[in-house]
């Protein structure tokens, strides 16, 4: 690549999920010598009579690295982040349809690929988050690099006929102090149509992030096709957030939602510059935004790196996961509860050897209509690849796990993205494992 060809050095010296990944377990291990296990962290159980069904399995050396879309025919959409081959007609990765079908080589889905990106300067490159649909059935995503500034960018997809699919880019992110650069979550719409993202890094703010503490961003469509970004929120590093690595989410009253993996007021073992946050921002009138940080991890039984996004209960609560920390040392699921008192941690993984419990939920956690808590780890699990869990309550405010599968290799391994639900079971991807190595969509079968 040219321009910019190095990765943003933030003050954790962790950019893309692999990076997040080491650091994550390294913190792990670091709490687990000094924090005795919680009561919390039981036993898990493990199968609960789920089956999994590899759907498929990637050939090239691009790996599937979010989450995973249907549509109302029961296609799946998601992207690839890089590669060669089958990943993509360039290697920078591409968006991809599986549709359920006879195929020798990849059990019983097909693979069809709707977009090769193109380091080309206009194109982006390497995405690394899941996709959504607006009402018309075009695809929204974005990419870490590429773009007419190598910055990244947001792009459309918008089906042509014939099974053919336009791409258009939207924005090209700048990566400089009036702009963000790096977006590697997703997006959301607002009812107006509006699109909404993070950026790890850029913005005004470098504090200790080399490039900016990264940025909240929204896109506002124009009559003539064109799109207007305007960033929002110029995240300040500790005590504010720093470095937001997953998607938002609004609620009712039009406020957003989302963590960052570092940041915060408090240190987090060796990294002095935090362990990362909860956030809020709320409109405020023309056109302004105001951030309160609703929680700052750090010490240490709390959890640490959140590095996935937040849902809602009925009740207005806040779920999430971090990648590290808790009494186990293996990461947490947590609740932020204002009539509470904030945050309740519900499951401390624990990091142990041989790793039985998963150790590094990732991806976040979704719910079913029981109440039950879904999520996976990237590691841990009784080969060590990782796991899919669920958490169900079980009074008193306590919560017990399940492992509900454990990864071997290949069958996948390494899964970062989250989960989503069609019709009872549990759907997914692996970043590695198959029989290509090359990671895996999955599904979980309900007993």
């Amino acid at each position: 690549m040219q321009g910019r060809n190095q990765l943003p050095i933030l003050f954790l010296n962790i950019i893309s999920r692999a990076a997040t990944a080491a650091l994550a377990i390294t913190i792990a291990f670091a709490l687990t010598v000094v924090l005795a296990p919680s009561a919390q962290a039981q036993s898990p159980a493990t199968s609960g009579g789920w089956t999994e069904q590899v759907l498929y399995q990637f050939i090239s050396n691009g790996s599937p690295e979010g989450s995973i879309l249907f549509d109302t025919a029961g296609n799946l959409y998601s992207t690839t982040a890089g590669g060669t081959s089958f990943c993509g007609t360039y290697g920078y990765g591409q968006v991809f349809e599986l549709t359920a079908g006879p195929t020798a080589r990849s059990g019983r889905w097909v693979e069809k690929s709707l977009h090769g990106f193109n380091f080309n300067g206009a194109d982006g490159v390497c995405p690394e988050a899941g996709l959504i649909f607006d009402a018309a059935g075009n695809l929204y995503g974005t990419t870490v690099g590429g773009g007419t500034y190598n910055a990244g960018t947001v792009f459309e997809l918008t089906p042509a006929g014939g099974g053919v699919w336009t791409e258009k880019v939207l924005h090209s992110f700048v990566g400089n102090s009036s702009d963000g650069w790096w977006p590697s979550d997703g997006l959301i719409f607002d009812a107006a149509g509006n699109l909404y993202g993070t950026t790890t890094t850029g913005g005004t703010s470098v504090y200790s992030c080399t490039g900016g503490c990264g940025t909240v961003f929204e896109l506002s469509p124009a009559a003539d096709g064109s799109w207007t970004e305007r960033v929002l929120y110029n995240f300040g590093g500790p005590p504010d957030g720093a470095v937001p690595h997953d998607g938002l989410i609004f609620d009712a009253a039009g406020n957003l939602y989302g963590t960052t993996y570092a940041g915060g007021a408090y240190s987090c073992g060796q990294y002095a510059n935090g362990c990362g946050t909860v956030f809020e921002l709320s409109p405020i009138g023309d056109g302004n935004w105001a951030e309160s940080v609703l929680w700052s991890f750090g010490n240490g039984e709390d959890g640490a790196i959140p590095t996935a996004g937040l849902i809602f209960d009925t009740a207005g609560d806040l779920y999430g996961t971090t990648g590290a920390g808790g009494s186990g040392g293996g990461g947490t699921v947590f609740e932020l509860s204002p009539s509470q008192g904030w945050e309740q941690v519900l499951y401390n993984f624990r990091n142990t050897y041989p790793p039985m419990d998963g150790v590094g939920p990732e991806g976040g956690v979704i719910f079913d209509a029981l109440g039950n808590l879904y999520g996976t780890t990237e590691l841990g699990g009784s080969q060590d690849s990782g796991t899919v869990f669920e958490l169900s309550p079980s009074g008193g405010g306590t919560w017990t796990e399940q492992l509900l599968y454990n990864f071997d290799g290949g069958s996948g391994a390494i899964p970062w993205a989250g989960l989503i639900f069609r019709g009872g079971n549990l759907y997914g991807t692996t970043t590695q494992g198959g029989n290509y190595g090359n990671g895996t969509v999955f599904e979980l079968v309900r007993p």
